[in-house]
């Protein structure tokens, strides 16, 4: 067994315990894009729900460093690996506490006992709290947790065995992430015994730096310091509110006027205004993203190959880049961004050829007129910073070959929730990576177990998943490198996808905001963050 070293940016309890409440200075307000779905980071996949739940009210058992994607100790201060790679020993953090609100009192410390609620709860159907209330795990799913966990026990009151049944070279990182945010079991105990158990996902209850005070959709989020939070210096202001805005360009009015502090996702039209503010400063990083288009393979005449490379083919890529990402985005041919190891330099794009996709077409039986529908979200994505017009391009481009194509949006999480259940036809949607592993790209986002999770594709090839899975119980790096590399060549073959762009983040904020780090996940995290008086 080899034993996990703690890592020493994180100060142990008993010296935290000693040290004085870090003295808040203000509040701080984030001009965010849409309205989460719900605060049970279990049940959601996408940022925004982060954004509000995970990252601000929670904590991980190990989690990333700020602005980075190295992993650290959480809620655990260290574990243990045994030889095999197969058991996993936890030592929890002492003296940690949940928050304090009007609908909860907790009457003990974090413990165990949290872990082990947390994640059998995820594992198991039968569960007494998931069949009071049901609901569906899409990540824990699509990153086959649950079939290769198989048991998670408590061995004292601060430690945590899981055993895996099949070695993962990524499981401490995977559990970094945010849908492994730890919960309360005491207070899922409460919310059982008086017939609640759904409020687990509106009125949430972490041990994070923030306490949930209230939420307005498509309004506002309203969080307090968490002043009992177990490293004090990372709580810097008294008050955390998230103003939210679909629009990008009433979020960069609020911006300048003062009435928010930080935003996001600025429209690549008001960059270079943004750099010119002396009030305002404007971080900029090479995005770890991808935007893509995803072909619903289960939807006629998608399951076609000769369908896929033909609509692939008729994509006039440059355009788009030109058009929506104006000079803020890389051309993506891959399945993933050059940027993660294991990438693989030697896949190439089909030419750009309306007229062999029209004889592809009509080889495969599609007549002239065919009407398909095409999905745009609503909002801003770090991958894609105008959904709307990029589906008014593929329109055209689509047109030009004989399709008639329909566009089709709703609300995000509507558009989030049934573009999982497979009802579209082709979605525009994107991935910014989670945790530096190549599965969270390649397992994640195209394999069979992320079919109602966060596979938009509905793809299944059983060769690419063999190739997947082995690569996930090899701990070699260059071996991984090998049969993700087979994996991308095959992906690539059957177009479940293309992929469109790698999109440069450009953060804006005001002047006054310090300590803010641009999270490589795409993530919103104002731990640690303050603000200049």
């Amino acid at each position: 067994m080899f034993k996990q070293a703690v890592i020493p940016l994180l100060v142990s309890a008993g010296l935290l315990a000693s040290a004085p409440f870090a003295q808040a200075a203000t509040n701080l307000v984030f001009c965010s894009e849409g309205s989460p779905a719900g605060f049970d980071p279990g049940q959601y996949t996408t940022g925004t729900d982060f954004d509000a739940s995970a990252e601000t009210i929670f904590n991980r058992l190990s989690q990333f460093e700020r602005g980075g994607t190295a992993v650290v100790p959480g809620l655990a201060t260290s574990w243990d690996i045994s030889d095999d790679g197969l058991t996993y020993t936890f030592h929890l953090r002492d003296g940690v506490k949940f928050h304090t609100t009007p609908y909860f009192k907790p009457t003990r410390d974090f413990n165990a006992d949290d872990v082990v609620f947390t994640f059998t709860r995820m594992l198991d159907a039968e569960h007494p709290f998931r069949k009071a209330y049901p609901t569906e795990f899409p990540y824990f799913n699509g990153m086959s947790l649950n079939k290769n966990i198989a048991k998670v026990e408590k061995t004292g009151p601060l430690t945590v065995v899981m055993t895996l049944n099949s070695v993962d070279a990524a499981f401490i990182q995977n559990i970094a992430m945010s849908f492994a945010a730890i919960l309360s079991a005491e207070y899922a105990n409460q919310l059982l015994t008086s017939g609640k158990p759904s409020e687990i996902n509106q009125k949430p209850v972490g041990t994070g730096p923030f306490v949930f005070k209230s939420y307005q959709k498509d309004s506002n989020i309203r969080y307090t310091a968490n002043k009992q939070y177990w490293d004090p210096s990372r709580v810097k202001l008294d008050q955390l509110i998230f103003a939210i805005n679909t629009d990008a360009s009433v979020r960069v009015q609020k911006l300048k006027a003062g009435e928010c502090q930080v935003t996001l996702h600025p429209r690549p039209a008001d960059v270079e205004a943004l750099k010119k503010d002396p009030k305002l400063q404007l971080i900029e990083k090479p995005g770890f993203n991808l935007g893509y288009i995803a072909y619903n393979v289960r939807h006629k005449p998608f399951d076609q190959l000769e369908v896929r490379q033909a609509l692939d083919m008729a994509v006039n890529k440059q355009g788009i880049l030109n058009a929506v990402y104006q000079g803020a985005g890389q051309l993506a041919v891959n399945a993933m961004p050059p940027t993660q190891w294991s990438y693989d330099t030697s896949i190439k794009d089909a030419a750009y050829n309306p007229q062999k996709a029209r004889e592809l077409l009509k080889a495969a039986g599609v007549k002239e007129g065919t009407e398909i529908t095409l999905w745009a979200m609503p909002v801003q994505r770090p991958y894609n910073p105008n959904a709307k017009l990029m589906a008014e391009m593929l329109q055209s481009d689509w047109g030009k070959i004989g399709l008639k194509v329909k566009i089709v949006s709703y609300e995000w999480g509507e558009y989030i929730k049934r573009t999982k259940n497979g009802e579209h036809d082709i979605s525009l949607i994107g991935w910014t990576g989670d945790n530096g592993d190549p599965d969270n790209w390649l397992g994640t986002l195209y394999s069979c177990d992320a079919i109602g999770g966060n596979n938009y594709s509905m793809w299944c090839d059983p060769q690419y998943d063999k190739l997947i899975k082995q690569a996930k119980i090899v701990t070699d790096r260059e071996q991984r490198t090998v049969l993700y590399q087979q994996a991308q060549q095959l992906l690539k073959q059957q177009v479940p996808i293309t992929p469109v762009a790698h999109s440069t983040v450009n953060q804006p904020l005001s002047a006054k905001v310090e300590g803010f780090k641009v999270s490589p996940f795409g993530r919103n995290v104002f731990s640690g963050v303050s603000i200049d008086q």
